[in-house]
This record gives structure tokens, sequence and C-alpha cells, in this order.
């Protein structure tokens, strides 16, 4: 039996996702005023004379834009109907080649920083700011901590029509006492890069958002908040978030969420930097994401 909010209707059928694939996307590129510094966004659409629903794609900790699987997603999102857009936010530290050239944005930035950087975004979307009409029906998309500023933005803005989370969060405190100690008593945490083998710094900013404001925070909290359709996607060997995180999120959201966890799957579906091509993971993540939205917001 199908959950509340993933009925199928007929007139939104893989056969009408067909239609649209014949679509030829373009890409623009825009820059907005972000919290740290500039957003960095790529909008991708097969249409831009007429609206078409838009999906914001948001990328995890130490992400981009640029990474990996985001660029060919983003296109398939093009391809069958959809304006994507896909951001750097301010304090994503990278620029637009995907370098970290703003080590100190990446150490400043905290998570009040980002979800204000996704309000600019859809704010400019909405208002047709962004070289495409408004659009008619907005989701959200995002991976690992994008997954968490997606939950808590989703929770608080009407605006969100349909919602998807890959590999997401369910706390933000992800540091024990005592490491969390020695980072406030040294004023930053030297964190690695393993693609390119950069120290990049985190300052207390972020440290200090998990200890004063846990409730603003709290993504179960806004699991249970959110009355939109809701695909959580998970890889059932997520090395960086473990599977049971995902469990803690479906059973905060109840009925809304379809739950999609993906046999032998890690954290990134087998992606990788620079980008080698699809796998099996993540055709099937590809497919149900694209059916999730086609049948929310088309």
């Amino acid at each position: 039996m199908s959950k509340p909010g993933f009925t199928r209707v007929a007139s939104r059928s893989v056969g009408a996702e067909a239609l649209l694939l014949m679509a030829t996307p373009t890409l623009t590129k825009h820059t907005l005023p972000g919290v740290l510094g500039d957003i960095l966004i790529d909008l991708r659409s097969g249409g831009r004379e007429s609206p078409r629903p838009a999906v914001v794609v948001l990328r995890g900790f130490k992400g981009f834009k640029d990474w990996g699987m985001f660029p060919p997603f983003s296109e398939r999102l093009a391809r069958a109907g959809f304006t994507a857009v896909t951001p750097n936010v301010s304090g994503s530290g990278v620029d637009d080649h995907g370098e970290f050239v703003y080590p100190e944005r990446f150490g400043h930035n905290t998570f009040s920083a980002e979800l204000e950087d996704l309000r600019r975004v859809i704010d400019a979307l909405l208002q047709g700011e962004l070289g495409v009409p408004p659009p008619p029906a907005l989701g959200l998309m995002g991976h690992s901590r994008g997954g968490r500023i997606s939950i808590l933005q989703t929770a608080r803005d009407p605006r969100v029509k349909g919602l998807v989370t890959w590999s997401a969060i369910s706390t933000t405190d992800r540091w024990p006492p005592d490491a969390r100690a020695a980072w406030r008593k040294a004023g930053v945490l030297q964190t690695k890069n393993m693609r390119t083998g950069q120290i990049l710094p985190l300052y207390i900013g972020i440290l200090d958002e998990i200890e004063t404001r846990p409730e603003a925070l709290d993504i179960q909290s806004a699991a249970g908040r959110i009355t939109v359709p809701w695909l959580l996607a998970h890889g059932a060997a997520d090395e960086s978030v473990p599977l049971p995180e995902a469990r803690v999120l479906e059973v905060s959201a109840g009925s809304r969420a379809r739950f999609l966890p993906i046999d032998g799957a890690g954290h990134t579906y087998g992606a990788v930097h620079p980008w080698k091509g699809m796998t099996p993971a993540l055709d099937t993540l590809f497919d149900a994401t694209i059916q999730t939205l086609t049948q929310t917001l088309l």
C-alpha cells in the first residue's frame, strides 16, 4: 500500500517524464551575496521561457556543486522537466572550480549561515531573479549535511512542497564532550580534506550553535514537523552516516517519509570525484528520486 503523498497520478507517469526527457538543458551561472561571501549557483533548465518546477540540490560536508554525482544528477533533473539549482553556499570554502581557496569562510561556516544562504537562494528563485520564471513548485534534495539543512528548511518553509534526502544525518552534535572541550580550548578544530590533503579549520561558531541553540537545530524534531512527501534514501553500508541514523529519521517523520535503504551502498553510492560514471546504486537512487519529485512537483 502506498504511503500518504506517494500515490502515483496517471498524468504524472514515467511516460510523461519520458516526453520531458527530450528537452535539452542549458547551464547558466549566477552569484548572490551570502553570509560569508558569494553564493555560487549553477542553474540547469530545459526550458527558460515557461515556468518549471524547481529543485535545489544541496551538497554535504566538504562537498560542492561540481562534486562527482551532482552535475550528472542535476542534468538528469533538468531533462526530466525540472529546473535544477545547485549552489555552493558562502561557507563552502570553494571557488567555482571546486578548489578550497577560501578556508577562512569554511572555518567560520555555521548551520545558521547555511540556512540563511539557502533562504536567499529560494527567495531569488521564486522572485524570478535567476534567469528563469518563478517556479510553480519547489523541492529540496540534500546529501549528508545538505540533507540536514534540507530537513530543517522544509520543516519551517511552507514554500517547499517536496523533500528528498540522501544519507542525511540525524543529529548536529557529532563530537563527544572531550573533543568539544579540546576544540573550544584551542579555538579551532583542524579537519583534513581527504581529496586534496588540505588541512581546513573549523572555528567555534558551529560549536557555539550546537551548545546554545539545540532546539533550533534539532533534526529529529524538524523531521516530525514535515508535512510534504519525503523520500529518505540511505546506503545500507554507509561508512560515514550509519544506517540507524536513517531509521531514527524514519520514525520521527512517520507516514510522510518513504524509507529507501540501498543494499551495499556507501555514503556516496559509489560516486567519486572526479566523476567516473554511474553505479548500480546511483541508478537506483537517481530513478527513485526523479520518480518521487515527478509525482510530487510536476
